[in-house]
């Protein structure tokens, strides 16, 4: 591990090594999207003309209302520009999209359902860059139930993947907030966490192959479904967490497992992390690997999400300093999931370690304590700006993590609105923190890199990390070569040289 001081200021504009500028977090006043600077020779009739007839005129965006969706991060902090977004329908067109723009010098950014926090998805704002959506492969290809895999296209929603499994009685658990809309092939690239980690893994533990574009236009044929397969080096895990830079994803092979018989979901209220995290240990003492959710959640969110989203009302009848969200499922209903959860409970309370808590007696119950708790992103929205951290840090640190940190940035901008909730049972926190009531948005956001030097160099005190699952992009790339050392970046530099010599699948991103 590298020293980590974040003793630094980084500058307004991430460069990449030519100069050229890559991405600009910019303010809701510009909100125009300027395409006057876009690259001269890719607006050339021509080159238009020449994927046109590989993948049809309509699947060549070039109008500025077309091309817009793909040009917007959804939380508005990246903008970008291009001279045409590609919508290839198929791996062969991907391939042969590719192999042109290698032809021409382009540089090609992959997106899927636009869903990502850090900016990679988004082209450079000089419009040097072209977008490759993935949205058009939208295929399941194959399900095996007995043999609980599932092989589908890069561009099929989330939910559409757990829609498949569910028909078959099965569930591939990779579960996020944005599943309606996030795509499998970027959930990949992402190595996506969410909110089933502590029992199944990150997406890299629910892949057993993978189907490339590799940057010269040749396709990579590993879609295996074997789990077990020691024959050289795992290639697919160089794929996974790249971010598109290393080839595009078009298709995966995928994990699943048997559907939950039996479903338990509780909403706990406490006095503090310390408590959440002796509710985990007993918690995981008792269901093991039937622990599938433990998420916490501040009363500052909870009064969000409840002031804010529709559907959302507060579940207890005083408010609480903290909230975890519990779920224990198994697969069998041989096993006694309601007496298990009562014991868990009953210990706890015996031990001091809750205030209240709901145990959800329908579907219906359960969903609305999962709606609270996914909701708390987009209801901080309507509290003004918020600066994000996605942050992880050994379990056991996390109390001592947000005791120091809420302090750190509440002495940093004084009246500042802590919000930090997330996947305590993995370590991970989404430390965000909103502006405070009545502050001008816009000052409030130019604290941003000074509120990530104070949070940053906290994670660093306790050998976290600054990124859990949301990837580097161009957001955190500056600040990558602070967490890693020189030998692992030259590794990670040479593997890109390997497969992606002319720079030209996402440059400027990750590294």
């Amino acid at each position: 591990m590298a020293h980590c001081s974040f003793g630094y200021k980084p500058p307004k504009k991430v460069q990449s090594n030519n100069g050229r500028v890559l991405a600009l977090p910019l303010s809701d006043s510009e909100s125009q999207i300027n395409f006057q600077h876009c690259d001269r020779k890719m607006t050339n009739p021509n080159l238009v003309s020449a994927f046109q007839g590989l993948i049809g005129d309509a699947n060549v965006l070039v109008d500025d209302h077309d091309k817009t969706p793909f040009l917007v991060e959804w939380r508005d902090k990246f903008k970008g520009a291009t001279p045409m977004v590609l919508r290839p329908g198929s791996t062969s067109e991907v391939a042969e999209c590719v192999r042109l723009a290698a032809q021409h010098d382009l540089k090609v950014v992959p997106q899927g359902g636009n869903t990502g926090l850090v900016g990679g998805q988004i082209p450079n704002p000089d419009g040097s860059e072209i977008v490759l959506s993935l949205s058009r492969l939208n295929k399941i290809r194959n399900i095996d139930p007995e043999g609980y895999t599932m092989v589908a296209d890069a561009g099929i929603t989330l939910q559409a993947i757990h829609d498949a499994a569910e028909k078959h009685d099965r569930l591939f658990p990779l579960t996020l907030a944005s599943q309606g809309s996030c795509e499998i092939g970027g959930n990949i690239a992402t190595n996506a966490g969410g909110t089933a980690v502590l029992s199944y893994g990150n997406t890299r533990d629910l892949v057993l192959g993978l189907e490339v574009v590799l940057a010269n236009g040749e396709v990579w044929h590993g879609l295996r479904t074997l789990r077990k397969d020691n024959t050289g080096y795992d290639l697919k895990q160089i794929f996974i967490g790249s971010e598109g830079t290393l080839g595009i994803i078009t298709g995966a092979s995928l994990k699943l497992y048997p559907a939950p018989a039996i479903v338990e979901v509780a909403l706990v209220a406490l006095d503090s992390p310390s408590k959440a995290l002796s509710l985990f240990s007993l918690a995981k003492s008792h269901a093991g690997n039937m622990l599938t959710g433990f998420e916490l959640i501040p009363d500052t969110g909870m009064q969000f999400v409840c002031e804010h989203m529709e559907q959302s009302r507060y579940p207890f009848e005083a408010p609480h300093p903290w909230y975890v969200l519990i779920e224990i499922s198994a697969g069998t209903k041989d096993i006694d999931v309601a007496s298990l959860t009562e014991t868990i409970f009953t210990e706890a309370f015996e031990n001091d370690l809750l205030r209240d808590g709901l145990l959800a007696q329908s579907k219906a119950q359960a969903e609305d304590f999962w709606r609270l708790r996914h909701g708390l992103s987009e209801a901080q929205k309507f509290e003004g700006g918020s600066i994000k951290h996605d942050v992880s840090v050994p379990i056991a640190k996390v109390p001592e993590f947000l005791e120091d940190a809420i302090e750190a940035v509440q002495k940093a901008v004084p009246g500042c609105r802590p919000v930090p909730f997330g996947h305590m049972g993995d370590g991970n926190i989404h430390f965000n923190i909103t502006q405070p009531k009545g502050a001008d948005k816009a000052e409030y956001l130019a604290k941003w890199d000074e509120v990530n030097r104070v949070v940053h160099g906290i994670v660093a005190h306790y050998n976290g990390s600054i990124s859990a699952e949301h990837g580097i992009g161009i957001l955190k790339r500056d600040l990558l070569a602070e967490v890693k050392s020189t030998t692992e970046m030259n590794m990670m530099r040479s593997i890109k040289a390997a497969l992606d010599p002319a720079n030209m699948f996402n440059p400027g991103r990750v590294l």
